[in-house]
């Protein structure tokens, strides 16, 4: 294993630029593995998956901090939509031989109009294809002016308990295809939307890790090796603040929730992470209108009581005939933007000192959870994203190379079975959610040290070793062996739990893969930490 696994991305192009050469007289073949070696060069793709009404276009929106996915239950929900970068705005929907049509978009008044409005409809009754008869929409890809889509991918799918068997049947081919056909698998990680932890959602995931190959999970599946799913997924209790009946201790109350399902969730290696997350407020608040604010401010000068009482439902607090200082249509507008839970801390936020709305907008982000899920994705997801892309195209180059059997490329197999498994990586991630749940016996300093040698507080060589960015080659690997020395001789030690000894291990190996990348020249290109 090279650099402790971080190296990944170099061979896995030599193994894509081996298998092209042994299919260059297939084009079939040829071209599909081309397509894995295209995704190492694009951007990231996240799936946004969950049950009906789960919240995930309302996540979606407030993590690109526009109102671009309809959040309606519209035909669009039931179809897989891809939100990519763009020069300009564009929607194109796409039927399952190639075919496109460019579909009509019409924005409503978003977060300045009545309760209800969406942003973006998107119009599927005229479509124009650009050959032949009227097609079945297979899915969507929106094009949008974006520097959060230009990082990074979002897929946002239909529910997977819809009534219809079809739709859910979407999402699971998207992120878990079975069987042996050649069939690849279109993310690289998952974020998956609980309301509440049912079989449904147990289910969806360990098929996402059996496709995957991932612990218990995969082994249920006879799959250990991994055959197609992403391997990062991140839970989010979505709409959160529904959990506690809208009150103001409402996230309180979601993270509790939060901490048992990364318990059970963690325990059987489904999830990394769970993350509370009121998405309606974060979108809410990252679209916040000085009217608004304004509104906000006025209602903090309502005596509590009186202010309580009308905010016991959403239609009582947008009764014309209640003596409050904001009129009945924009207390409908503040219910259906920010829900009861937002408009309460609004309200305390601005009571408490909030003098002006970019103060408010940030404070009521950052209380949203969207900041924690933001931190986790951009440690979890974007700074190991070359790793994740290299396991969704070697997992895609296994699928191939098991359908098409009887050719020189059979050697190539078990190399790429044996990268798969050996990705330290994600041995990091997977300890990364663990720690979040379960905290092995260390000291304070000892475990903080732990987590920042796996990547915990980023994959950059300083950040892992604990030093100041401007610190020398020398320095730096001194440290780093140090650490060696010192997680080696935890891991061995005779009293350590087993989860103790392997959390050791791994910083072991960790220290060692820095190490190795210490000794690398500055160029080397597609390791995994960097010294920037």
């Amino acid at each position: 294993m090279s650099a402790a696994g971080y190296g990944v991305g170099a061979e896995t192009r030599g193994l894509l630029a081996a298998a092209r050469r042994t299919f260059a007289q297939h084009a079939r073949v040829r071209e599909q593995v081309q397509e894995c070696a295209r995704r190492l060069d694009q951007p990231l793709r996240v799936a946004l998956a969950g049950q009906l009404k789960a919240g995930k276009s309302t996540l979606l929106n407030a993590l690109v901090g526009q109102d671009i996915a309809p959040t309606d239950a519209t035909e669009c929900t039931r179809l897989v939509t891809w939100y990519r970068g763009g020069a300009a705005p564009r929607v194109t929907a796409f039927a399952g031989d190639g075919a496109r049509a460019d579909v009509v978009v019409r924005r409503g008044r978003g977060a300045e109009g009545p309760p209800g409005a969406h942003g973006l409809t998107f119009d599927l009754s005229a479509l124009r294809w650009n050959s032949g008869a009227p097609r079945e929409v297979e899915h969507l890809e929106v094009e949008w002016p974006s520097p959060e889509l230009a990082q990074t991918t979002i897929i946002d799918t239909p529910g997977i308990s819809s009534l219809s068997r079809d739709v859910s049947a979407r999402t699971s081919r998207l992120l878990a295809p079975g069987g042996n056909g050649v069939e690849l698998p279109n993310a690289d990680a998952v974020v998956y939307l609980l309301r509440r932890l049912d079989t449904a959602d147990v289910d969806f995931l360990e098929q996402i890790g059996g496709a995957a190959g991932t612990s218990e999970a995969g082994a249920r599946h006879g799959n250990p090796g991994g055959a197609g799913g992403p391997l990062g997924v991140i839970g989010v209790v979505s709409r959160a603040d529904e959990i506690g009946a809208g009150r103001i201790d409402a996230l309180h109350s979601a993270r509790d929730v939060a901490s048992r399902f990364a318990g059970e969730l963690e325990r059987t290696g489904l999830c990394q992470s769970v993350i509370p997350v009121a998405g309606l407020l974060a979108f809410a608040a990252a679209t916040l209108r000085q009217r608004e604010y304004q509104a906000f401010e006025a209602l903090a000068g309502v005596p509590t009581d009186t202010l309580s009482a009308a905010l016991l439902s959403a239609d009582r607090f947008a009764r014309p005939e209640l003596p409050l200082p904001v009129p009945p249509e924009l207390r409908a507008h503040l219910a259906g933007r920010f829900g009861l839970f937002g408009i309460r801390l609004a309200v305390t936020l601005i009571r408490l000192g909030v003098r002006d709305s970019a103060t408010l907008a940030a404070e009521l982000t950052r209380r949203s959870g969207l900041d924690e899920l933001r931190a986790v994705l951009d440690i979890q997801f974007a700074q190991r994203a070359e790793e994740l892309k290299a396991h969704s195209a070697l997992t895609a180059l296994a699928r191939i190379l098991v359908a098409n059997p009887g050719t020189e490329a059979d050697n190539l197999l078990p190399r790429v079975r044996t990268l798969l498994s050996d990705v330290h990586g994600f041995t990091e991630l997977r300890l990364l959610g663990h720690l979040r749940a379960d905290e092995p016996p260390l000291p304070p300093t000892d475990l903080a040290e732990l987590q920042r040698l796996v990547g915990g507080t980023g994959v950059a060589t300083h950040r892992r070793l604990g030093l100041p960015s401007h610190t020398d080659i020398a320095t730096q690997r001194e440290v780093a062996l140090a650490a060696v020395n010192k997680w080696r001789t935890r891991a061995r030690h005779p009293l350590a739990d087993q989860f103790t000894a392997s959390a050791c291990h791994t910083a072991a190996r960790s220290a060692e893969g820095l190490l190795e990348i210490l000794h690398e020249p500055p160029t080397t290109p597609f390791a995994r930490i960097t010294r920037a």
